[in-house]
């Protein structure tokens, strides 16, 4: 994993939660329904394959699929089991976000299921564009690709079962198995996968150490140059007395590159929105030094707006026979440690 990926298309069942106790319990229920044995999880893990209506149609041949999802739909909401998230999926997704990595999720699961569990989890505001109730992921992977106008030099899909490497595969994208789901290793391995990984933290290292060794670049900016702002500022006090005028330049490398907005304005930093922001944190009390307030100014704007890098200058009228004083300070969003 030498470059760094700009899209992540991610599974959802047993890649970025676990609900499989629940759904061996729905699954065994639509046996039952139908006379046939129940399954061990080991059974069902080794028998079960997506697309899942292939899978019903061996075990419980010639019912309708729409009567077998209303019997598994019963039993999954009755279940006494908790779905809950994979450990590190938020941290994560929280990455991602903040590194600029567009997310999507391309998953079988039920619609009303996936939402509700999207919801209670607070994972909306992540994905760019979500699609749930796919039968067969592979048929829909290359259109996902080109309506979001994707790379598909960097782009990844991630899951857990043989269908979800193939479903790589067919939209020429990379492909990324974990082993917290419904495939074993030997079935993934045998899928030959771009990467494997033991669960989705090794997947949130390896992306980690990728990015540490992606040359710094500047990349696409928003400069605010030489904004006019009147405060009390001056290490004499009777200078501090007197309003005086500084000249602040600002600029702002967005999390998402500009190629990535969609000519959505949430999707960018708004410059005048932040040059408002900082006339009201340079008038908010005096200071002494203009250090201080360019060092304040470049941690506002990475805390407040969605900002990945800051460069903040600051000018101040002061010494005879200048043009002006300068101060300026660099400040990076710093990354997650490293588990």
């Amino acid at each position: 994993m030498e470059d760094m990926y700009k899209a992540l298309i991610f599974d959802w069942s047993g890649t970025l939660v676990d609900d499989a106790a629940p759904t061996l319990a729905a699954t065994n229920a639509v046996l039952a329904a139908y006379g046939k044995e129940s399954m061990t999880w080991e059974q069902f893990r080794e028998s079960f394959r997506l697309p899942y209506s292939e899978w019903y149609e061996e075990h419980v041949p010639g019912v309708s699929l729409a009567e077998l999802e209303e019997h598994f739909r019963m039993a999954f909401d009755s279940s006494e089991y908790p779905v809950v998230p994979l450990e590190g999926t938020a941290e994560l997704l929280e990455w991602c976000s903040v590194s600029g990595i567009r997310l999507f999720v391309l998953t079988s699961m039920n619609t009303e299921h996936f939402r509700k569990q999207l919801a209670e989890f607070g994972y909306e505001d992540y994905f760019e564009k979500t699609y749930s109730a796919v039968l067969d992921k592979r048929t829909v992977i290359s259109e996902l690709i080109s309506r979001h106008a994707l790379n598909q030099e960097d782009t990844a899909y991630i899951g857990d079962m043989v269908h979800d490497i193939e479903t790589a595969h067919a939209g020429g994208v990379a492909s990324v198995g974990v082993l917290s789901g419904y495939d074993s290793a030997g079935k993934l391995e045998a899928s030959r996968p771009t990467f494997l990984f033991p669960c989705i933290k090794s997947l949130h290292t390896m992306l980690k150490r990728a990015s540490s060794r992606v040359k710094a670049s500047p990349g696409d900016q928003i400069v605010i140059r030489r904004l006019a702002v009147s405060c009390f500022i001056g290490v004499p006090e009777e200078e501090r007395a007197q309003e005086q005028t500084l000249h602040l330049t600002v600029e702002m490398t967005p999390a998402r590159e500009f190629s990535q907005m969609g000519d959505n304005i949430g999707l960018t930093i708004d410059y005048d929105a932040v040059a408002r922001r900082i006339e009201e944190l340079t008038c908010e009390r005096p200071r002494q030094l203009i250090e201080t307030l360019a060092d304040e100014i470049a941690w506002m704007i990475l805390d407040e707006y969605s900002a990945r890098e800051v460069l903040v200058e600051v000018e101040k009228d002061i010494l005879p026979a200048t043009e002006a004083v300068v101060v300026r300070t660099r400040q990076r969003r710093s990354d997650d440690a490293e588990d």
